[in-house]
């Protein structure tokens, strides 16, 4: 790959992509299959994903993962919420944010027995609180099935921007896809 025009000798983020999806589509199956894990923790969602290597560029991978998702049976995809966390807040809020938030995941919890996903892709953290707590406000009045869409759809779009990062942002952390 080139190097980045900008900084000589510092890998752009085209290089970084392109050695990001290199590494997972070269992968062993069980080290790109865990990596995929880590995205959402379907374990036919990383099975189906693994096993469609090599993808072409970040679109076709991510295509890919939308379609896995949408095919999630129910068993799936509680397979995967009961993997996910609540998310938190920066731990530098005020911590009657974080109690507030605490209770309001609690409430989730009990009614609907799995963790309240929210995608925050695109949004500055200053911005977390308001729509987590409107967002749990907002769908404690959904039925159980409905809710069970809504928390689909945000476990892709959580999906998504995880495999995004997984293979833009920091692929030398990812020391589950290992170079072939």
């Amino acid at each position: 790959m080139g190097q980045s025009h900008a900084n000589p000798g510092i890998p752009g983020p085209y290089e970084a992509l392109a050695d990001g999806l290199r590494r997972l589509n070269h992968a062993p199956a069980a080290a790109a299959e865990a990596a995929l894990l880590a995205c959402c923790a379907s374990r036919r969602w990383a099975l189906r994903l693994t096993a469609h290597r090599p993808y072409p560029d970040l679109d076709a991978l991510l295509a890919a993962a939308d379609e896995a998702s949408y095919d999630l049976s129910p068993g799936d995809l509680a397979e995967a919420l009961a993997d996910e966390r609540s998310p938190g807040l920066h731990p530098s809020a005020p911590q009657s944010a974080h109690t507030a938030l605490r209770a309001a995941h609690a409430a989730y919890e009990s009614r609907f027995k799995y963790a309240f996903v929210i995608c925050l892709e695109g949004l500055r953290p200053t911005e977390h609180l308001n729509q987590m707590l409107a967002g749990i406000r907002v769908r404690m009045t959904n039925e159980r099935e409905e809710e069970s869409v809504i928390a689909a759809e945000e476990l892709r779009r959580l999906a998504r921007a995880r495999l995004a990062h997984l293979v833009t942002n920091h692929p030398e952390t990812d020391s589950a896809v290992a170079t072939r």
